[in-house]
């Protein structure tokens, strides 16, 4: 096992005369500890998988160093890097069974034949795949082809894991099971693990820590629910939860937020952390669980739009009135089967204004977070 330190990292790509054409990523810095659980969270395109690729050799970084241990590796080929991924597609042999796919790495570094079995029965006991061994992966359903490829990292006992978006092909209820496996594996081997992800319900549940990057660069690195409750900006805050945090626009007149043109309250404290200009714009922030549907005419009038049953709870989705300064803005909360409003009804959300997050609307930056006291 080993820490894994990325210091300065920025990859660029360029073309056939070499030029510079683009930046994947751009001064990547962060230190994942010996044994520790990390995930790269972030939408399609943010640089995620390059991040991951690079640790791996598979990409080689345009600046910063990146150490694996005591070791700068920058100039070490991957497969001397003693690191094992596990990809999005398995990677499994076709026509090798599932002992020899287990066993393929063991040989390539030429453990001892002995050694080597015994070590993959071990795995294959842990996965629950020991009575697969024989088979091949075409015989294999999607989950047990992901057990084994799992397996045959876990086999080579690397010093670092890097796993690729591995559970994007598994239908949600496997993926649900499949998850609990890693994080239980996590716990029984204890190796330094790195896990690219755009589901945040992933990155929430497995990880130790969280980096979450966009367009090329790490926006917030922290716990999970520290990154939930206290979001630097606003593109984390709309990323990290489900259903995401609502966002209104509002203009600003001293002492209320009009929200298409409906008054909402602003207390005295968030009113000296402003110091706002009568008619500065703002986005306001609030989580769906602190959204609630009432009879009384004291907060923002909405009209209902769209009910989706989830079982014992329902998402209902509700749009504010278009106003001459903002086209309609749609708000989402949750309610009990019981309590359900349908489309068309008109309402009133109650708000609890102390969950009440504030963003700069050019910059995203969170002005104010009701977790974090800033």
């Amino acid at each position: 096992m080993a820490t894994v330190r990325l210091q300065g990292i920025t990859r660029q790509f360029g073309n056939a005369a070499n030029t510079a054409i683009g930046t994947g990523i751009t001064d990547i810095t962060f230190a994942v500890p010996d044994g520790q659980f990390w995930v790269l969270v972030g939408p399609s395109g943010c640089g995620k998988s390059t991040v991951l690729r690079t640790i791996a050799g598979l990409e080689t970084a345009t600046s910063g160093e990146l150490y694996i241990g005591d070791r700068c590796v920058n100039q070490v080929p991957a497969r001397q890097r003693d690191v094992a991924m596990v990809f999005q597609n398995y990677a499994l042999y076709p026509h090798m069974t599932v002992a020899e796919n287990l066993a393929f790495g063991l040989q390539m570094r030429r453990v001892e034949a002995k050694a080597a079995q015994e070590r993959v029965e071990k795995v294959a006991q842990m996965l629950a795949i020991d009575h697969l061994l024989d088979r091949k992966p075409g015989q294999l359903s999607g989950g047990q082809q992901q057990r084994v490829a799992l397996g045959r990292a876990i086999a080579r006992q690397p010093q670092v894991f890097l796993l690729d978006e591995p559970l994007s092909n598994l239908d949600a209820q496997l993926r649900d099971e499949t998850r609990a496996e890693l994080k239980r594996l996590h716990q029984q081997v204890g190796i330094t693990t790195i896990y690219v992800t755009h589901d945040q319900t992933e990155a929430m549940t497995l990880a130790d820590q969280i980096v979450v990057l966009d367009q090329g660069r790490i926006q917030q690195i922290g716990a999970p629910q520290t990154i939930y409750s206290s979001p630097a900006n606003r593109m984390i805050a709309t990323f990290l939860g489900s259903p995401p945090m609502n966002i209104m626009r509002t203009v600003y007149d001293g002492t209320t937020f009009q929200v298409n043109g409906q008054p909402l309250p602003c207390s005295e404290v968030l009113q000296a952390k402003l110091q706002p200009i009568a008619g500065n714009t703002y986005d306001l922030g609030i989580r769906p669980e602190h959204l609630h549907g009432t009879g009384e005419p004291d907060h923002l009038q909405v009209e209902i739009s769209v009910v989706e049953p989830l079982g014992r709870e329902v998402l209902v989705r509700a749009k504010l009135p278009a106003e001459s300064s903002f086209q309609a803005q749609e708000l989402a909360f949750q309610c009990r089967p019981e309590q359900c409003p349908r489309v068309g009804d008109r309402l009133s959300l109650t708000l609890d204004l102390k969950q009440l997050f504030v963003f700069d609307m050019d910059t995203g930056e969170t002005l104010h977070s009701p977790h974090s006291g800033s």
